[in-house]
């Protein structure tokens, strides 16, 4: 990895890029197998979300087997799909912006049944940058450029400065 504050070859102070699951900091200047890491993740994730909905295909033929009735198999799969459209809405709009805690932990129960939803959000963000890279990248670079202002202004031992008499 690069060292802590994402300037390669400098010193280790001002603000440090925050890890992405993953990919660590190689999202900071690309490096050290990010590709390779990127691919990974849309292929583990497309995987994770095909073997998923086998796995709910199992349980839609053991309630056809069990023989529930129309109405159950019906409220199951518009369940799994409004909520996999919600956890997929939810999951991208969360690589561009923070979420509020609670509101999270309200969805919870909703974001765990509609996992597909999540794991095909990964997948196509994957495609693009590491999942979260944008906000990372927009909060760091706005990290750095008032740790610069801050420390511009610093100019010298302030306990050495002349008093005006």
């Amino acid at each position: 990895m690069s060292d802590d504050n994402g300037a390669r070859g400098g010193a280790t102070t001002g603000p440090r890029p925050e890890p992405l699951r993953f990919f660590g900091t190689t999202w900071v200047h690309h490096d050290q197998g990010y590709a390779a890491r990127r691919a990974a993740a849309s292929v583990g994730s497309l995987a994770a979300a095909v073997g998923s909905c086998l796995v709910l295909r199992l349980a839609y033929e053991g309630l056809a087997i069990a023989d529930s009735g129309s109405f159950v198999i019906l409220l199951v799969v518009v369940m799994f799909a409004v909520c996999s459209a919600l956890a997929f809405r939810h999951t991208l709009e969360g690589f561009t912006k923070r979420h509020d805690p609670d509101r999270q932990s309200s969805l919870r129960g909703l974001l765990a049944i509609g996992f597909v939803g999540s794991l095909l959000a990964y997948f196509f963000r994957s495609l693009i940058e590491a999942p979260g890279e944008k906000l990372h990248r927009e909060e760091y670079e706005a990290a750095r450029v008032q740790y610069e202002r801050r420390s511009g202004r610093r100019t010298g031992n302030p306990s050495k400065k002349r008093r005006r008499t």
